[in-house]
């Protein structure tokens, strides 16, 4: 597959092996109809299709931009899916996401990332710390590092806390170009000496039209599902301006997240 022309393969979710009991949107262990395990977002839950949208934007940049992230799936769940699961709220999620969800595949055998052993170098760090600024990511602290070790190398997982402007979507413009203050806490900082480098490979990488690739792969229903009374491109134009003027900027974020390491060093 060409890497400027990401695809994104449709599932159909067979068997919902275990909950994942973290925070409160409780993603589960699914089985689907490829003989593949995956880590199953919903719909239903938490912020909704947002996170899934979200999800999907953070990961295929990250995959595009030469991290490595679980393949993401859109993942089919049929309305009579959890007729007869016991958990009344697990059965109540699966009511309220029948349709087109999001999935990762399972990295079976991964475990935490854990930042006092390992220590990616300082380019990978400050790639993703980089990555992280233009996403708004808030959540790859030291408490949630949202990163796995799998066969010795670092995966990227859950960026459903990503694009917090959309939350907001009236003054998209504004936040497209301010830093990005809670960068401070990123768990991996401390490490990313090379967000310069960074930057430069990543504002040559990710084109316009490359965003515009990417921003295409959201489906028109989880657009229409807050925003029923605008066209789904509509929508779909706004994330790609957001994500187009974020980069353009880039030089904001990234002198917060530099002055930001100053004061951990």
């Amino acid at each position: 597959m060409d890497p400027n022309t990401p695809q994104i393969r449709t599932v159909n979710v067979t068997r919902y092996v275990t909950p994942l009991r973290e925070g409160g949107s409780l993603p589960a262990i699914a089985e689907a109809d490829d003989g593949f395990l995956y880590v199953l977002k919903f719909r239903g839950a938490g912020q909704g299709v947002k996170a899934l949208i979200a999800e999907l934007i953070g990961g295929e940049i990250a995959r595009l931009a030469g991290l490595k992230v679980p393949e993401i799936v859109f993942a089919n769940l049929d309305e009579a899916f959890g007729r007869t699961e016991p958990d009344e709220e697990i059965q109540d999620l699966l009511k309220f996401s029948t349709g087109l969800n999001l999935a990762l595949h399972y990295l079976s055998g991964a475990i935490t990332f854990d930042p006092v052993v390992n220590k990616p170098d300082a380019l990978l760090a400050s790639k993703i710390v980089w990555l992280d600024c233009l996403l708004t990511n808030v959540d790859r602290t030291a408490r949630n590092t949202n990163m796995l070790m799998w066969h010795k190398e670092l995966w990227l997982i859950d960026h459903g806390a990503s694009l917090y402007f959309h939350h907001s979507w009236d003054n998209w413009k504004e936040q497209a170009v301010r830093p990005f203050a809670q960068i401070k806490d990123h768990v991996l900082l401390p490490l990313a000496s090379e967000l310069d480098t960074a930057d430069a490979e990543f504002r040559s990488l990710l084109s316009d039209d490359l965003v515009h690739t990417i921003v295409s792969l959201i489906p028109d229903e989880w657009l229409l599902a807050n925003h029923s009374d605008e066209p789904a491109d509509e929508i779909r134009a706004v994330y790609a301006r957001f994500l187009c003027a974020r980069i353009a900027s880039s030089g904001i974020f990234l002198k917060e997240a530099q002055d930001a390491r100053k004061l951990l060093i």
